[in-house]
């Protein structure tokens, strides 16, 4: 589904990537996973139109999307929930899921109510401010939003990023429930245990170069990823 060959982007007067190739196979759920600053967010940024790259190229349902527009890629089906949630605070649950769809000319109830199965918690809040939600449930929100204009990929930065263990545990139940809707994600993650054990596949990111690929069982199980990012040898 989407391709990625060569891909250089600065970022800040930083060469952030240095020309990586990996690939997301439709249906599957693939991760990123690496240290701070190891380029994955902004691999993030330019497959979804947000940094331009230097060089390579971006191909997405074999429609070449380097540099174009983020509204352009957002209507072709690909959509990023990004780090740190980005609600609109001052905005209700409600007026935060239809933002999501602002692309849409159609009707949206069946994909709210679609949301609010997935997360009953927001159908509770309906009317609620986002800044007034927890951050499990401000993470929700960011989910349910990128739902909303119907993706075809969803790319996911951190989404565990300051929750607390029985919400992260929450998340990935979702993020695994959308993928079997048919949604296929590219996750980025520090919590390097739990995104391998979701992820179909998986890339190691290291200053700005894949290191390592294989399925998610292949590096939870190669010795250099735990001592690494598991916390084990």
């Amino acid at each position: 589904m989407l391709n990625i060959t060569d891909l250089k982007v600065n970022y800040g007067g930083i060469e952030a990537v240095k020309g990586i190739s990996f690939q997301v196979p439709q249906g599957k759920v693939v991760t990123l996973i690496g240290a701070n600053g190891a380029g994955k967010s902004t691999t993030l940024k330019a497959i979804s139109g947000l940094v331009k790259p230097q060089s390579g190229s971006i191909r997405f349902g074999g429609m070449n999307i380097t540099s174009k527009e983020a509204a352009f890629i957002v209507g072709k089906g690909i959509t990023l929930v990004p780090e740190g949630r980005r609600i609109f605070p001052d905005m209700t649950v409600l007026e935060n899921l239809k933002i999501g769809a602002y692309l849409r000319k159609d009707k949206l109830d069946d994909d709210i109510s679609w949301v609010f199965e997935l997360f009953p918690r927001l159908k509770e809040r309906g009317w609620q401010l986002g800044g007034t939600l927890s951050g499990g449930e401000q993470q929700m929100l960011a989910v349910g939003r990128a739902l909303m204009s119907r993706p075809r990929l969803m790319m996911m930065d951190e989404p565990s990023l300051g929750l607390a263990p029985l919400i992260v545990r929450d998340i990935f139940h979702i993020i695994q429930e959308i993928n079997r809707q048919d949604v296929t994600i590219l996750l980025i993650e520090q919590n390097a245990n739990m995104a391998l054990q979701a992820a179909d596949f998986a890339y190691v990111m290291e200053t700005g170069r894949i290191t390592k690929s294989g399925t998610g069982r292949e590096l939870l199980d190669d010795p250099a990823v735990k001592a690494a990012y598991l916390g084990s040898a």
